[in-house]
């Protein structure tokens, strides 16, 4: 292994340990492939899988995964197109046996910081879902909570406003203004300092550079 490869296993170690103490279960995995498999052994055939808006998941090809599966009920936000569409399916995902999303930041102490815009996302992580599964690259740990959030204004949101044609001025300086744009993709900040059903959120950790 490399020194890189070390001081990552031996940072998830720690985070493990820490979300366990809050829990919520938690793995890590050197490979995509590895943190696919981890994830769909935990399907029951005829399961109902959901999902939140996530680069992570589009960017180790968990959607395309999840879209071929013949053995469970997806429910695919991609096929919405209209505003009452999009609504019955964010409504729809909260009753799904089992539903993925990343976070945009994670402590070393175990809390997992997400900043929402519709807050679809977040509703679903805190309640709804019988399984809630984050899939998680370890370029979204931070030091604590001020670390994540610093983390989130200064990249992920930036990012995504640009990668989503916003008109917000971080889209415009790379910096969170801490708008109230009418497009601001900011408008709930969640922290997740544990799990009250056991086991019932599971983080799978990954040895790669996922979303933002």
């Amino acid at each position: 292994m490399t020194p890189e490869q070390l001081h990552a296993k031996a940072l998830a170690d720690v985070i493990i340990k820490n979300l366990n103490k809050r829990q919520i279960d938690a793995c890590y995995c050197t490979s995509i492939e590895d943190a696919e498999k981890e994830a769909f052994s935990h399907f029951t055939p005829g399961c109902t899988i959901a999902f939140g808006g996530s680069m992570t998941l589009n960017d180790m090809g968990m959607l395309t995964a999840l879209r071929h599966d013949p053995h469970i009920n997806l429910i695919d936000r991609s096929k919405a197109s209209t505003p009452e569409e999009i609504k019955k399916i964010y409504h729809d995902s909260l009753s799904a046996d089992y539903y993925f999303m990343s976070t945009n930041a994670i402590t070393i102490d175990g809390e997992l910081v997400n900043v929402d815009g519709t807050g679809n996302r977040v509703a679903a992580l805190m309640y709804g879902p019988e399984h809630v599964i984050l899939m998680v690259g370890m370029n979204k740990v931070a030091l604590n909570i001020d670390d994540a959030i610093d983390r989130i204004r200064m990249s992920a949101a930036p990012i995504n406003c640009q990668r989503l044609h916003r008109d917000t001025p971080c889209a415009k300086t790379g910096i969170c203004g801490d708008c109230l744009s009418p497009d601001c993709i900011c408008s709930h900040t969640v922290i997740t300092r544990r799990s009250s059903i056991p086991g019932r959120i599971k983080v799978i950790l990954i040895e790669e550079m996922l979303g933002y």
